[in-house]
């Protein structure tokens, strides 16, 4: 694992910061393919209106459009990319955290397809670098040779049984190796595709209120 010192703010990401509340929840917002730092902005702030949102746009461009890592063709990521991607993320949480005065025990994703990928990279490879997530049609990242432990994460998955871009079967792959790092997952599939819908945002919001308040 990465040894992730401190180190002086140097803004390696264009971002936005909302600050709400000094001491509260900061969901990290990670956009999908083709969005920015705006795109889950609203998103955030009604799914957990007492959080401070922190969200950083993909350094990745694919045909114009920004992601958090590469990818070799559709559901085939470029693993190398992945592993220095995820590492300059956390450096980016790390110093976004020591700028902005955050609790860094308060740190909740929220991610949405490449999004959410990272997010789950983000899972894999630091046992506690966020205290919990919400993964929104998250797959496999990468297959770890050595899982990490320790981790006290708490992780909502949520999949869509009619997704094309993500099998049934990765995910419930993804849900197992979260566990295997020591994180409480909840997986829940719903009757949908790609896209969300408002059933499973409600769970989103209920999930995050619950875990503000343990957190």
């Amino acid at each position: 694992m990465e040894n992730l010192t401190t180190e002086p703010w140097t803004v390696p990401f264009t971002h936005k910061f909302v600050p709400v509340a000094a001491n509260g929840v900061t969901l990290l917002l990670l956009h999908g393919t083709g969005g920015n730092e705006n795109s889950l902005l609203e998103l955030g702030a009604e799914l957990l209106p007492e959080a401070n949102l922190l969200s950083p746009r993909g350094k990745v461009l694919e045909n114009g459009m920004p992601r958090f890592f590469r990818r070799l063709s559709e559901g085939v990521f470029d693993v190398e990319d992945l592993h220095t991607r995820t590492v300059e993320l956390a450096r980016f949480i790390r110093e976004a955290t020591n700028h902005y005065g955050l609790n860094p025990g308060k740190l909740v994703a929220l991610g949405y397809s490449n999004g959410a990928n990272i997010a789950s990279s983000l899972l894999l490879t630091y046992s506690n670098l966020i205290a919990g997530a919400v993964l929104l049609r998250a797959m496999v990242p990468f297959e770890p040779s050595e899982p990490i432990s320790g981790s006290r994460s708490q992780v909502l998955l949520l999949s869509g049984d009619r997704d094309p871009l993500v099998p049934i079967h990765d995910a419930n792959r993804l849900a197992q190796l979260l566990k295997e790092t020591g994180a409480k997952v909840t997986h829940t599939t719903v009757h949908a595709g790609h896209s969300l819908t408002e059933p499973e945002l409600n769970t989103a919001h209920d999930f995050l209120e619950c875990l503000a308040t343990r957190l």
